[in-house]
């Protein structure tokens, strides 16, 4: 036997005695469900949308029942006894993530796996065929440049990760798409540790658990696989839940808030056919009508039009307060009501046009 004969034989061997037990193990492993967590823990493991073999032939039944009932289910045992008795207790899984530093190891890890996870498990699906919607689409393309070269930059990044990680498509404070990658079980929502960080809307796991009964060492492989499964439909929808929000009307213009308060407190009883609460407040709606007009209209909303009709809101609100001093008629009342309602939503139907 020669060196390389002897090398081979022996290499063989050693993988042999390495990848058998596992093998072995997974083969005779039975599944007895996920241990249900207690009532008073914070954190339980969530119920996948689909069958454990619902993903054949890409990923197989027996790696999804140990990935989900047995690594899933320990990272949420464990992050709920790591945070008893520490500032993270109470927090919400997202709010850990952000407070999370690299001097509280268990809480990171756990924290980590348990989000990880429940995402990875969400944006899986048997469903055939599931696409992008055009919000997300245009996204991509202009991010990217499509939908191909999407796939080969998060692929790259999968394979790229050394050991166990992940590689996600996140949503950055902007609103803009980014690809990256984490090791272990960090992710983007971690500001404290993540070099980009973001929302993720699309997660891979690239620990071997997830795929080594069946894949073996081809992690590429695997990766493929997992490209055929993706739910675009649920990605949309994270897409569009992490974009960041415009500022309300209210928020802009918070004296024209006030005023809407005190009409929907008084509008919808007159509906009811209850006049009291517009007879005990119309001073008060003529004030805040006032504040209205006298505050700075801000400045995405600063159009004639709207400038106008403010000026109405503060005429009809000011007749409206001497009618009802003066005890004119409920039909009167209501009338003059119902027209100041209607001069109301036209102001914000003007704002919500200049705001789009």
């Amino acid at each position: 036997m020669n060196k390389r004969q002897f090398l081979k034989t022996n290499l063989s061997l050693l993988g042999a005695l390495v990848t058998a037990p596992m093998l072995g193990w997974a083969k005779n492993w039975t599944w007895a469900g996920p241990v249900p967590a207690s009532p008073e823990d914070p954190f339980s493991l969530p119920a996948l949308d689909y069958a454990f073999n619902a993903l054949e032939p890409f990923i197989d039944e027996k790696t999804m029942m140990i990935h989900h009932g047995k690594h899933h289910a320990a990272y949420v045992k464990n992050l709920n006894a790591a945070i008893q008795g520490t500032p993270f207790a109470g927090k919400t899984l997202e709010e850990i993530l952000a407070m999370v530093t690299d001097k509280e190891p268990a809480i990171r890890n756990n924290g980590g796996g348990h989000y990880n996870h429940s995402l990875f498990w969400k944006i899986l699906t048997p469903k055939k065929g599931t696409q992008p919607s055009a919000e997300c689409t245009q996204a991509i393309t202009q991010e990217f440049g499509g939908m191909p070269q999407l796939k080969e930059k998060l692929l790259n990044a999968a394979k790229a990760v050394f050991g166990s990680g992940w590689a996600w498509l996140a949503v950055d404070a902007k609103g803009k798409l980014f690809v990256s990658s984490t090791p272990n079980q960090d992710n983007p929502l971690m500001t404290n540790l993540a070099a980009l960080k973001g929302t993720p809307i699309l997660g891979i796991d690239v620990w071997e658990h997830a795929y080594y009964l069946k894949y073996q060492n081809l992690r590429a492989d695997y990766l493929e696989a997992v490209w055929n499964v993706l739910n675009w439909e649920e990605i949309s929808s994270r897409y569009k839940s992490a974009l960041p929000k415009k500022p309300g009307t209210f928020d802009l213009w918070p004296m024209l808030g006030a005023f809407h308060k005190v009409m929907s407190e008084t509008f919808h009883p007159m509906e009811e056919g209850d006049l009291q609460p517009i007879k005990t407040r119309s001073g008060e709606m003529a004030q805040r009508a006032g504040e209205v007009a006298s505050s700075p209209i801000p400045a995405p909303f600063n159009t004639p039009d709207i400038a106008a009709t403010v000026k109405r809101l503060k005429k009809d609100s000011k007749a409206l307060d001497k009618l009802v001093k003066k005890q004119g008629t409920d039909e009167q009342i209501k009338s003059s009501l119902t027209a100041l309602h209607d001069v109301f939503h036209s102001i914000v139907g003007l704002c919500r046009d200049e705001n789009h």
